[in-house]
C-alpha cells in the first residue's frame, strides 16, 4: 500500500534555527539546539512527529509524506515531496567506533558511475555531498546524495528536483532533515543493514484491512 500524510498546517521550524542563520553566532551559545538529524535520547520535546519506527519525521507545513510498505506494514520506501521538491530518506545501522558515509558515498559514485551517471563531490551543510546525473528513460535526472553519521546509525537522504542543484530551494525539506528523529535501538545489526521502519498504527490497521500492497516503484540510487 502507499501511505501519504500531508503536513498542511504544523508550523515551520523559524529561519533563526537554520543553519546558515548560525552564521556569526557564537560557539559558546546554548539558545537555538543544533539542527538534527536527532538521536532519540538527544531529541528536542514538544515537537509533533510523525513515528515511523527508526525514523520520526517532523511535522512541517506543506510537507507530504509517502509511505510505501507491504500487506504486513513494513516500510520500504519513505518519500517527502514539497511542490516540484522530493526527498528519499534511509536510515542504516553502523559501527560504534566510526561513521561509514565516506565509504558509502564512494560505493554510490561507483554504482552510478557504471550505469553512465556523472558525479561530483560538493561540500554542503553535513560535509561532502555527492550530486549526480542519472540517465533516465525521460532523459537525465539531478539527485544530491546527503550522508549523516550519527551513534551507530547513518541517516541517506536523496535530494530529487531542484533542490537537487539548488539546497536553497530544498526549504522545508531540509528542515524535515533537520528535524529528522533516529531510534537506533539496543539490538545489535549488521554494519549497513536497514534499520526498520513501521507504518503508523492507523494505516498499519488499514493495510491489513486491505489485504494487498503496491509494489514501491524504483527510484535511482545506489
Amino acid at each position: 500500500m502507499i501511505f501519504s500524510r500531508k503536513r498542511a498546517d504544523a508550523e515551520r521550524r523559524p529561519r533563526d534555527e537554520r543553519p546558515e542563520a548560525q552564521e556569526g553566532r557564537e560557539a559558546t551559545s546554548s539558545a537555538t539546539p543544533a539542527p538534527g538529524p536527532y538521536d532519540v535520547t538527544e531529541a528536542p520535546a514538544g515537537v509533533q512527529r510523525l513515528d515511523l519506527g527508526s525514523l520520526q519525521i517532523p511535522a512541517v507545513g506543506g510537507v507530504e509524506v509517502r509511505v510505501q510498505a507491504d500487506p504486513q506494514g513494513a516500510v520500504q520506501q519513505v518519500v517527502l515531496v514539497h511542490g516540484q521538491n522530493a526527498l528519499q530518506l534511509g536510515v542504516f545501522a553502523a559501527p560504534r567506533s566510526a561513521g561509514i558515509w565516506d565509504e558509502v558515498r564512494e560505493e554510490i559514485h561507483q554504482s552510478l558511475s557504471n550505469d553512465g551517471a556523472t558525479t561530483e563531490e560538493v561540500t554542503g551543510a553535513y560535509g561532502v555531498e555527492l550530486r549526480a546525473q542519472v540517465p533516465t528513460q525521460d532523459g537525465r535526472t539531478d539527485l544530491r546524495f546527503v550522508g549523516i553519521d550519527g551513534p551507530r546509525w547513518m541517516v541517506r537522504a536523496v535530494y530529487q528536483g531542484k533542490a537537487a542543484t539548488e539546497p536553497d530551494a530544498a526549504g522545508p525539506l531540509t528542515v524535515c532533515l533537520e528535524g529528522l528523529v533516529v531510534d537506533r535501538g539496543q539490538e545489535a545489526r549488521p554494519v549497513r543493514e536497514p534499520l526498520p521502519l513501521r507504518l503508523p498504527r492507523e494505516a498499519a490497521e488499514q493495510a491489513a484491512a486491505d489485504g494487498s500492497a503496491a509494489e514501491p516503484k524504483p527510484t535511482p540510487q545506489a
